[in-house]
């Protein structure tokens, strides 16, 4: 039998509850280069300790508007895009707000895209309170459907967003958005980033595919864990690929592990120990442009 003790509980206008806005935010690293998949569809990238930070407020409006810190006229169709594919799968018809703001510089081969796209969508996911309902492997593919739905990117980028979904080392088939294999590395990383900016969807994918025996061998030595000596082959060859100066790259290459053009360029990526790295840095600093060290990151993209 059940009492009565006179008490009701509070009534709650549902209704209401549904226009409260839901936030979410992540934050993902950006990655360097260690075999780029624009030859063979064959890719491998590292995370490094730098990131994007996307912020995501949904509510009953309609539509997605993006907005990037710091560039105002910036292309938001991606960050937009990746809002829109998570509300499709997990949310009500949602629309709202997201922001993006980053410590990586734009279109210089660090891959700040995928960052950009995995950060919005662990924060769209954050916001619907659905971070449990998929895996991050999957998690990863949606930013990376985006970005080919936008076109701004000529492989699917799969490489570089599971290296910035996942942390560490990733190997992927981009032709399949398939994890070949994943390993943790701790390096120090030497970043070199030019002043001139490349766009990975303007790269000349036809010189690029003439240099598979390359990117082949690279891959032998990725999968073999030969990670220094791959990126190097990988950058030289690149380097000729899409008409870059490897001076940067050959004046380091005695004194560091694995020296590479990261993506589609101009950013260099060298990676050793720090002693080694603090001892060569000065030759990239007389060069214009900024220098920067950092570390690898093996966590991967995470919500706040």
């Amino acid at each position: 039998m059940e009492l009565s003790t006179g008490y009701r509980p509070p009534q709650v206008n549902t209704a209401a509850r549904e226009l409260l806005p839901m936030e979410g935010q992540a934050t993902a690293p950006a990655a360097g280069t260690i075999l780029n998949a624009l030859s063979t569809g064959v890719g491998s990238a590292f995370a490094i300790d730098g990131y994007t930070t996307a912020t995501v407020t949904l509510d009953e409006r309609d539509g997605v508007t993006g907005q990037i810190a710091g560039a105002p006229d910036g292309d938001a169709r991606l960050i937009e895009r990746c809002v829109s594919l998570v509300v499709d799968r997990f949310g009500d018809g949602q629309g709202g707000i997201v922001r993006t703001e980053s410590d990586v510089p734009m279109a210089a081969g660090l891959k700040s895209s995928s960052a950009a796209a995995n950060a919005t969508v662990m924060a769209t996911l954050a916001a619907l309170d659905a971070t449990d309902d998929i895996s991050r492997e999957d998690a990863c593919r949606l930013g990376v459907e985006a970005a080919r739905d936008v076109g701004v990117t000529a492989t699917g980028a799969f490489d570089d967003a599971s290296a910035s979904m996942l942390g560490g080392v990733t190997l992927t088939d981009n032709t399949e958005d398939r994890l070949r294999a994943r390993d943790t590395v701790d390096w120090d990383v030497l970043v070199y980033t030019p002043p001139e900016r490349a766009y990975s969807a303007d790269a000349d994918v036809h010189r690029c595919q003439r240099i598979a025996p390359m990117a082949r061998l690279v891959e032998d030595l990725a999968l073999e864990g030969e990670y220094g000596r791959a990126m190097t082959v990988n950058g030289l060859a690149f380097a000729a690929a899409l008409e870059f100066d490897p001076t940067p790259m050959v004046d380091v290459m005695a004194d560091v592990t694995g020296v590479s053009l990261s993506g589609t360029g101009p950013s260099v990526t060298a990676v050793g120990e720090a002693e080694q790295l603090e001892a060569v840095a000065d030759r990239w600093r007389d060069r214009p442009g900024t220098t920067w060290l950092t570390t690898t990151q093996t966590e991967g993209t995470r919500v706040l």
